[in-house]
């Protein structure tokens, strides 16, 4: 897991300012201005500083950081955000939840203008490095799983910059995992069936998207490698770890969610199961 942040997220207080910002929307469920439309210059650079200070608040206030989300891996979805490279954020134990033991529901009420993505998670059971091609990035690997995220956005509209994105922890509002599948009993056939499977979204009983594994960057094994060359290049966090889950971006379109809805995946060619959740 990432130790307790170092230092050098306290000598830059805009990064704490933002941070407490960020945190206080999403205690209160309220809309915020872009940073990046009121403070000249906030970058990526600067997005990432307030991404470690938030984890140091976070860890003060009793959580454990798990694992990283990356968002914005599908291409697809660009052009309608404006965001033209994928980003990531922290997740928490407070916010992965496995699907087994929730009953398979969800509670939306502490969530603002909540959107469902269907992933495909790791959990590694080794640090990858940079440099790494996906065969390698497999035997970092120890068992991968489908999963929703639940993304927020306290921005209105959900319009933003890149760098917006990133101070408002990746949007991440909570990951809800299915059962967790081991690497080395599906390896031989895996590396491909990443990149070629496909997945079928809907909500009550209306297919409203499908998509494929090839979808997010090209695989999931290659969104992972763009976030270990990412991590490479930031001073401001750790890289990642082993125990570490990450969820590799949406499948999909990041579609609106209310309380009273079911929705459920269906799998084609990956030995794993669809999903279904029921949110409140």
């Amino acid at each position: 897991m990432v130790a307790p942040t170092s230092g050098a997220t306290r000598q830059c207080p805009l990064a704490e300012q933002i941070a407490h910002e960020v945190l206080a929307a999403a205690h209160a469920r309220k809309e915020i201005v872009p940073f990046s439309q009121r403070i000249p210059g906030f970058d990526l650079a600067a997005a990432y500083a307030v991404t470690a200070a938030l984890r140091r608040l976070r860890e003060v206030r009793g959580e454990r950081q798990v694992g990283r989300k990356i968002g914005f891996t599908n291409r697809v979805l660009w052009a309608e955000y404006q965001v033209f490279a994928p980003i990531w954020g922290d997740m928490y134990d407070t916010t992965v939840h496995a699907l087994a033991d929730t009953a398979g529901k969800f509670d939306l009420a502490a969530l603002f203008q909540a959107r469902i993505e269907p992933e495909i998670a790791f959990g590694l059971a080794k640090a990858p490095e940079p440099g790494m091609d996906e065969a390698a990035l497999l035997g970092c690997v120890e068992w991968f799983a489908h999963g929703f995220e639940i993304v927020q956005s306290p921005f209105p509209d959900w319009r933003f910059a890149a760098a917006d994105v990133v101070a408002a922890a990746g949007l991440h509002g909570g990951f809800l995992m299915g059962s967790r599948h081991r690497v080395e009993d599906t390896a031989p056939a895996l590396l491909r069936a990443l990149a070629t499977f496909g997945v079928t979204l809907r909500r009550n009983d209306e297919v409203v998207d499908s998509g494929r594994g090839a979808d997010v960057l090209g695989g999931p094994l290659t969104a992972l490698r763009h976030l270990v060359a990412l991590l490479a290049d930031d001073p401001a966090n750790p890289p990642l770890a082993a125990g570490e889950i990450v969820t590799t971006g949406s499948l999909t379109r990041a579609l609106p969610v209310a309380a009273g809805e079911r929705w459920t995946t269906a799998i084609r060619g990956l030995p794993i199961d669809g999903l279904a959740v029921a949110l409140t």
